[in-house]
């Protein structure tokens, strides 16, 4: 069996509804499974500490996740053209699988979502890429063979599912593009972890 780890930092919702749809795709090819997990927002007030479990959703990450999965999809929300920072907190966090290589040559893929259409989906996904490459992982992409990257007028991008939230009190629905162009990067991901193995 292949785990298919998808580890998010959601807000408002749009990138946990992601994820969903990714663990879709994951499980949607014989062989493998998905291991939902979120990272615990940070505070800027050093004596507060939030709670060891969260209040609800998927568990907190652990380095164990990482250590044991086939595969890995990071999820955040767009903040000024680069991912949040409990997700980059996390993974500054995680020098100690760098230095054994345990991520490296696994195959990693990336998400998003944003307030705005032209809110730094790319650069987001592109900046979230990064510590990919450096633990070694192998980054898959969503290439134009899928119909959804051609027609879509909201969210994605061949480096990674997007979607495109808006501004108001209520999140805009995942569209229908952006559902399958998620479960397609959950069964590419899924899909090259079993090839690999």
């Amino acid at each position: 069996m292949s785990e298919i780890l998808i580890l998010y930092y959601s807000r408002h919702g749009s990138v946990a509804r992601m994820a969903r749809q990714i663990a879709r795709g994951v499980e949607s090819v014989s062989g493998a499974t998905a291991r939902l997990r979120t990272v615990p927002p940070v505070s800027a007030d050093c004596e507060k500490t939030g709670p060891d479990v969260p209040d609800s959703g998927a568990p907190y990450a652990e380095a164990r996740d990482l250590k044991e999965c086939s595969g890995l999809i990071l999820g955040s929300p767009t903040r000024f053209g680069n991912m949040a920072a409990p997700m980059k907190y996390f993974l500054d966090g995680t020098s100690g699988l760098w230095l054994s290589g345990a991520l490296a040559g696994k195959p990693a893929a990336v998400f998003t979502s944003t307030a705005s259409l032209h809110g730094g989906q790319e650069t987001t996904l592109l900046t979230m890429a990064l510590p990919l490459l450096h633990h070694g992982m192998l980054l898959v992409g969503l290439p134009y063979t899928e119909p959804e990257l051609n027609t879509t007028q909201a969210g994605g991008t061949p480096y990674g599912a997007s979607h495109h939230a808006g501004t108001g009190t209520q999140p805009r629905a995942l569209t229908r593009e952006e559902e399958a162009l998620c479960q397609a990067l959950g069964r590419r991901v899924a899909s090259i972890a079993l090839k690999l193995q």
